[in-house]
């Protein structure tokens, strides 16, 4: 495979200048986002909106550009992200969609609606088959992204304490996965009950089509044998007594992530920016961000997601840590900074896999913008 081209800039600019939005818009027009065709197609914006309390996220200016960018094209964009697998801000639509107006993600502000890709208790999903998938034959993706014609990734490059690295692959396949499609990637797909914080409400029992869930005595338990893993009553739980056991080792992790990633980009346009500032050393589902661990990159953009990332990767491990942070403090030294940051991760497993399943190639050509 060739290479492919990821544009980029950095964040500098000059007084009474361009500032930070207009050079994304011209990075996007140099790496030919306007070839696209947009015409009354339904474009989803992937997004994550960051947890309540965290204010490393990516700030909704930058969406702003890219929305009206697809409007001028004549596109008709929505920001989506799917519900989370853990107890946060964001485990329903409703307390996602508040919590993403509270980050600034109104629809004034970045003009085009916020939905919620897998609707209401995170359990509006398709069924999507992997082309090429070696773990899973197919991934549980929001429904509203798979109804969107093209996909773009707008991802905030940073750290992440299971997968090393977090950018388009994560975004997009993480963040694509209903909950059920979440358990699928992180776990062994069964929960259990916190019987302390049970008050034997039984909702979990009158979501469930399998009959899992067993009250006595005011109290829940799952039965294994019958429990499916579709996170249903996860979400239904009204004092968050239910969460997900038995996680994955890393390495598997990292490489069904990849293969819904796929899922999410096979067969449709697809456009991908990393926006490596403010680079915190965890996800940005954390309820606080931490320091930054360098100083601020740049803007990446490419058609090719894998790309994308290994060169927003290289650049990160190219700069020098700051000294106040995580990786300031690291007794880790060396030019692997997300290997230093989480031990036992490596950000190249999700690459790699992307790679062989034929995502995109990790060979790549900078242009600078």
């Amino acid at each position: 495979m060739s290479k492919s081209k990821v544009f980029f800039s950095s964040m500098r600019t000059k007084a009474f200048g361009d500032g930070l939005c207009e050079k994304l818009a011209r990075v996007m027009d140099k790496a030919g986002f306007g070839g696209i065709d947009f015409n009354r197609k339904f474009v989803a914006i992937k997004i994550h909106f960051g947890e309540r309390g965290n204010l490393a996220f990516l700030r909704p200016n930058f969406a702003r550009t890219v929305v009206d960018k697809v409007k001028a094209l004549g596109g008709k964009p929505f920001l989506t992200d799917c519900n989370t697998l853990y107890v946060g801000s964001r485990k329903d639509a409703i307390e996602h969609t508040e919590t993403a107006w509270l980050n600034g993600f109104l629809p004034y502000n970045v003009n085009c609606p916020v939905i919620i890709a897998d609707g209401l208790k995170g359990t509006d999903d398709v069924a999507v088959p992997i082309e090429g998938g070696e773990l899973l034959k197919e991934a549980l993706i929001g429904r509203a992204i798979m109804d969107a014609d093209i996909v773009i990734s707008l991802n905030h490059f940073k750290g992440h304490e299971m997968c090393g690295m977090g950018g388009a692959i994560k975004n997009l396949g993480m963040g694509s996965g209903s909950r059920a499609g979440k358990m699928a990637q992180h776990c062994d797909g069964r929960v259990a009950v916190d019987a302390s914080k049970c008050v034997g409400c039984g909702n979990c029992a009158k979501i469930c089509a399998h009959d899992a869930p067993k009250i006595a005595n005011r109290k829940c338990k799952i039965d294994d044998s019958k429990c499916l893993g579709c996170g249903r009553c996860i979400g239904v739980c009204p004092v968050d007594a239910i969460a997900p056991t038995g996680f994955d080792a890393p390495g598997l992790l990292d490489r069904k992530m990849a293969e819904y990633a796929k899922a999410v980009v096979q067969g449709r346009p697809n456009f991908h920016i990393n926006i490596a500032m403010d680079i915190s050393p965890n996800c940005d589902c954390h309820c606080e961000n931490d320091a930054p661990i360098v100083p601020d990159v740049g803007i990446f953009a490419s058609f090719d997601p894998v790309a994308c990332d290994q060169a927003a990767a290289d650049a990160v491990n190219a700069a020098d840590p700051n000294r106040d942070s995580k990786l300031g403090e690291s007794k880790v030294k060396g030019r692997d900074h997300f290997g230093s940051l989480s031990e036992g991760t490596d950000w190249t497993r999700q690459l790699s896999h992307a790679e062989k399943i034929g995502i995109g190639t990790r060979e790549y050509e900078l242009v600078k913008v």
